[in-house]
């Protein structure tokens, strides 16, 4: 039986940052991704403006957009600040730079390598490989291994449904219309010849198809046509339970840190990979970084919990929110899970 330093589980970009930065400290790094390839995902590309902070060349952002065009039952505002405020990304690019970073500072990649069991000290995948690991990271997305074989349940999902349209948007849109989806918001998220044009809300309070079907009305009132197209679809876990388990550790998805009230998940799953690295590479090393991201996952779930009463107070809550947006009250980062990063 081989054995690694670390083994992570999932090759998304939260495994691999926390894969690269271990690898370059001399580390013996392998990543199990369960797919062929590396990188493609449902998902609509948005990055804070924070993102900027985890080095990505600038060949990677697809759009990028100083403003941002937010609608709801009863106002229409537009967001706007001197620098970008959130950029998209293709996720399979995204993936692929990320994975050739890390081989290139020494991580082990194996594709197509679905973990079926996981012991105390090792892992067991689908091709009868064992591999023995000192720590474990899991980064295996909204239905994680390593999650179950800790015994954390998963209650707090969204929902996100996507299609990718060709065209070129010119503007970024989120559309929180509490008539046709509750606690949730559809959004028009740019990229180079197309748009990422998709709805989110939390599954508890809406049925997919539901869910679906209102997407459907609201693009027919944009004269967006949907129908025809295939849409792709995926669970978001927002059901923090903790990160650090021993020598077992989740982030991103995983650990349940995307948020609940935006579903994104890019950022987080990025800071939650590199932070289980300093802990690892450290065991006397207190996380500052991770306590603010908890603290601004558990803010969004709060103002979730609140929207998702009955539908008036619903709605009520939205257009607070947006009106405190509109005036400059609340700031638009607020609903972003990104922060500056001081540890």
């Amino acid at each position: 039986m081989k054995k690694f330093h670390t083994v992570i589980v999932g090759g998304g970009p939260g495994g691999l940052a926390c894969a690269t930065l271990l690898a370059e400290q001399g580390k013996d790094v392998l990543v199990l991704e369960r797919n062929s390839a590396i990188g493609p995902k449902v998902c609509a590309g948005g990055i804070p403006s924070l993102g900027k902070k985890f080095g990505f060349p600038e060949i990677l952002w697809e759009r990028s957009f100083t403003h941002q065009c937010i609608s709801s039952n009863w106002q229409h505002t537009i967001i706007q600040d001197a620098n970008p405020i959130i950029r998209t990304v293709d996720r399979g690019r995204l993936g692929r730079w990320m994975a050739e970073r890390a081989v290139a500072v020494g991580v082990s990649i194996a594709t197509n390598s679905l973990v079926l069991k996981i012991t105390k000290n090792s892992v067991l995948t689908r091709g009868g490989e064992e591999v023995g690991y000192d720590f474990l990271v899991g980064g295996d997305g909204s239905g994680s291994l390593v999650r179950r074989q800790l015994g954390i349940p998963t209650e707090q999902i969204g929902i996100g449904i996507n299609y990718q349209v060709p065209g070129n948007f010119p503007e970024m849109q989120w559309h929180l219309n509490t008539d046709l989806f509750g606690n949730g918001y559809a959004w028009i998220f740019p990229h180079q010849d197309t748009a990422s044009i998709g709805v989110y809300a939390r599954r508890s309070t809406t049925k997919p198809g539901i869910l679906l079907n209102s997407l459907h009305q609201w693009a027919e009132s944009h004269n967006i046509e949907l129908k025809s197209r295939q849409p792709q679809a995926a669970l978001i876990n927002f059901d923090f339970r903790g990160w650090h388990f021993g020598n077992h550790f989740l982030i991103g998805d995983a650990a349940g840190l995307a948020s609940g009230l935006t579903g994104e998940g890019i950022y987080s799953a990025i800071v939650s990979g590199q932070e289980a690295a300093r802990t690892i590479l450290d065991k006397n090393y207190k996380s500052k970084t991770m306590d603010q991201l908890i603290e601004k996952h558990r803010q969004h779930t709060r103002i979730l919990d609140l929207a998702s009463g009955n539908k008036l107070t619903g709605k009520l809550i939205l257009e607070t929110l947006i009106f405190g947006l509109r005036t400059g009250l609340i700031p638009f980062n607020a609903l972003e899970m990104g922060f500056d990063q001081t540890s």
